[in-house]
């Protein structure tokens, strides 16, 4: 008889615990000024396969496991399973997709801890003439590049607008392609890449045709010193040793510079327009002043 409160009595302070066990965690918000976001580059890459070939090689496993957090096709690829082209998500945004490999852009590497990666559906193909297929400068190198279609582009551009709404530490010189970040290594998204639209969208660095003109007028008397050059390329994010020498890394981020902002002419040779094009974009978005 004297057993029957007692066993209440615990079978109370069980439910009590449980109660406890389920309500959340007593908590005060007070957000620390030091902080920013795990995203801090957006970086864009073509496949050079079909569709059908892109998604198995960034979804199954191979001996070279590679993946990017969106897919976007191409229309008219006759291994798509619709003619309404749409985004392929293959990866969250929240987690690490293996898309950059070894790269660096400013003061940072291993770009895959900070991006988000979107491959593009196409075709365009290189074709290494180097010893044993390598690539030790760009004139050892031929590559077929396709242009990209304009739904393909509406739609990529739709995408991208959204994940800049979600990642603002995304800054316009972050939105990049994987030939700036490993300039040896990689070309694409190429030159037949609609930069200039991307940015007239809102997406992405462009530079001031007036700023231009005026460094153009500045160096007809003859352009800076190479090594003024390579630290300009490094000020803007390209990874490149100050030697003042034009030596091959300085061809190919010149080359990868080229293919992004100037692509009427990509041999990595330096010329006026160029370097007024670069001249014009530190000026813009990388001195201390720049917005």
């Amino acid at each position: 008889m004297r057993r029957e409160p007692r066993l209440k009595r615990l079978l109370l302070i069980a439910l009590s615990l449980t109660i406890v066990g389920c309500s959340s965690l007593p908590m005060v918000d007070a957000p620390s000024v030091n902080q920013n976001g795990r995203v801090n580059f957006l970086i864009l890459h073509f496949t050079s396969e079909t569709f059908a070939e892109s998604l198995r090689l960034l979804t199954q496993r191979t001996d070279r496991p590679v993946s990017s957090h969106y897919l976007v096709p191409e229309g008219g690829d006759e291994t798509y399973p619709s003619d309404a082209i749409k985004v392929y998500r293959l990866v969250d945004e929240g987690r690490r997709a293996w898309h950059a490999g070894v790269s660096h852009w400013g003061d940072h590497h291993t770009l895959n801890d900070q991006s988000i990666g979107i491959e593009i559906v196409n075709q365009s193909r290189c074709v290494n003439h180097g010893p044993d297929g390598s690539v030790s400068k760009p004139e050892e190198q031929t590559c077929n590049y396709l242009a990209y279609g304009e739904e393909q582009i509406d739609l990529l551009i739709s995408l991208v607008t959204g994940i800049l709404e979600r990642h603002p530490d995304i800054d316009p010189v972050d939105v990049i392609g994987h030939a700036d970040i490993a300039p040896a290594r990689r070309v694409d998204p190429g030159p037949e890449f609609p930069w200039q639209i991307l940015h007239e969208h809102g997406i992405g660095a462009w530079y001031n045709s007036d700023a231009v003109t005026r460094y153009r007028h500045q160096f007809s008397a003859g352009l800076p010193d190479i090594a003024d050059i390579q630290a300009a390329l490094g000020t803007y994010g390209y990874r490149i040793d100050v030697t003042g020498v034009y030596d091959v890394q300085t061809q190919f981020a010149v080359r990868a510079f080229q293919m992004h902002f100037r692509p009427s002419g990509y041999t990595g040779a330096i010329d006026a327009e160029t370097v007024a094009i670069l001249y014009a974009l530190i000026d813009k978005y990388r001195a201390p002043d720049a917005d």
